[in-house]
Parts: structure tokens; sequence; C-alpha cells
């Protein structure tokens, strides 16, 4: 089995500090935790922009002093978003990834629609397309989101049509309310229906987190973890911050027999350039 590629997806773009203070809002603070995490065993960093008051930032400039920062401290991978959920009204769908410029190593992908939460969360064909140039103009790899069963099909249209290369790499997001429920038969399924030699990675949201992460260790995926997906620890007990909960993973995979694939690993795993400095 290979080893674990552990992302910490370590703020998002919803919760707030409100709930658990160790989400990290500014660049500063979110290299930081990026930093904790890569200490802890992360080899991915997903991250998401933040304004001065939590919310999310699409300001260019700001994406580019946190990829400075991390990129100044260590190795780890970087995977930006390029989620338009909260894009401002009238704003181009192109300033959801203006930070391709920076040229993150991964970018997330969105192929495919669905209700987040009470919220309509809307990508057109068209859409991914657009994207999908960009991401081949700046040399950055895919990670497709999977929502449910259908966002799969989406992906493999596009990828027969030219727009998606090999090796795919998909990431399951199970739990939110209007997609697939977390469930091990339900990962089962989606696993069943990738192609071969596909990259896959699961979350959980809330406290799916942990049963969905153990689920695709054992089935030999990789996992992200952190306070974008759940911000407690366990029932009752806020998470200090992602890395502890990065290092939860760390134990738990290696119990299970399972060791921790370092940045340098899951670049050859994944396929991405190699030898990059910090």
């Amino acid at each position: 089995m290979q080893k674990l590629i552990i992302t910490a997806a370590v703020n998002g773009g919803i919760t707030p500090r409100s709930k658990n203070g160790a989400v990290p809002y500014s660049p500063e603070e979110i290299a930081e935790s990026v930093v904790q995490c890569w200490d802890a065993g992360a080899s991915i960093a997903h991250i998401h922009a933040r304004n001065a008051q939590g919310r999310p930032s699409y300001e260019q400039h700001v994406w580019g002093e946190i990829v400075e920062r991390v990129r100044a401290r260590c190795d780890i991978i970087l995977n930006l978003s390029t989620s338009g959920l909260n894009l401002p009204h009238g704003a181009p769908e192109e300033q959801a990834w203006n930070h391709l410029v920076y040229q993150p190593e991964i970018a997330s992908f969105n192929c495919g629609s669905v209700n987040h939460g009470d919220k309509p969360f809307i990508n057109s064909p068209a859409l991914a397309k657009k994207l999908a140039a960009d991401l081949v103009r700046y040399q950055v790899q895919p990670e497709v989101e999977i929502y449910h069963s259908g966002v799969i099909n989406e992906a493999l249209t596009l990828f027969k049509q030219g727009f998606l290369k090999s090796p795919l790499i998909f990431a399951f997001a199970m739990g939110i309310h209007g997609g697939v429920t977390a469930t091990c038969k339900n990962l089962l399924n989606l696993v069943d229906n990738l192609p071969e030699n596909s990259i896959w990675s699961a979350l959980g949201i809330g406290q799916d987190q942990l049963p969905v992460n153990m689920h695709t260790i054992l089935l030999g995926g990789h996992v992200r973890t952190g306070l974008e997906d759940n911000i407690y620890y366990r029932k009752g007990e806020l998470a200090t911050g992602s890395a502890q909960l990065v290092a939860r993973i760390v134990r738990l995979s290696r119990e299970l027999g399972r060791e921790i694939a370092t940045p340098a690993e899951a670049r050859e795993l994944m396929g991405l350039p190699t030898g990059l400095s910090s």
C-alpha cells in the first residue's frame, strides 16, 4: 500500500473564529498553521484566503503573501482553493483563481454542482473548461472535488474531451448537506467509479471527519483533515488547531501499519514536479 498523503485544510472560507478561535485569517496566521501541520506530518496544505474580518478574500495580493510566507518556511505542497462559492456579486468567474499566477502545485477543480447547505454551488461545464484551460496555462495540477457520483461522470467527460490529463486526482467531500452522505458504503461506491490509476483522497465534515479518514486509510486512499472540515478534536472538545488533527492521523495510520508520505514522496506519487525548493 502507498504511503499516506495527508492534506491539511487549515481554514476554509466559512468557519468563523466565533466557533473556534484557532481558525487562521491573516496570511501570517495561515502560514504559521501550515508550517505547524507540515511539522506534524502533512505533505499538502489546502488553503483559502481570508480578509481581516475572516470573510473569504479574492484579492490576488493576499494570495501572493500567503504563498510567499509558506514557501519561505517549508516544502509543503500548496493546494489553493478556486471555489467561487463566495465570490462578490458581479465579480468575474476567473477572479476565484487569480492566484494561479503564483503557480501552486495543485488547485481545487469544481466541475459539478451541489446544494452546499442552503446555498446552491453552481459549477457549469463552461466554467470548468475555462478553469481547466488556465490550470494548463500555469502548469497547475487539478484536484477534482467530488460531492456526489455525478461529478465523477462530469470529470471523465472533460478527460475524454482533453480538458483534463492523467493522472487524475480526485477528492471526495463527504457529509456536505446536499451531497453524498459520509458512509463507508458510499465511499466504496465512489472509489469503484474511478478509472484505473486514479489518485484519491476523502474528507468528512464535522463528526464524520475521523470515520471517513480511517475508512480511507484502510482502503488505500489519502486523507484530508483540518479546521476547514471539523473544529473539534472529540465531542465537546475544540481542536487546538489543524496540526493537532494531523498529528492524530499520523499516529493512527502508523498504528495501522501505514507510513506517512513526505512532501517529496507525495510529489512523486502524484506526478508533480520534484526538487522544488522551499
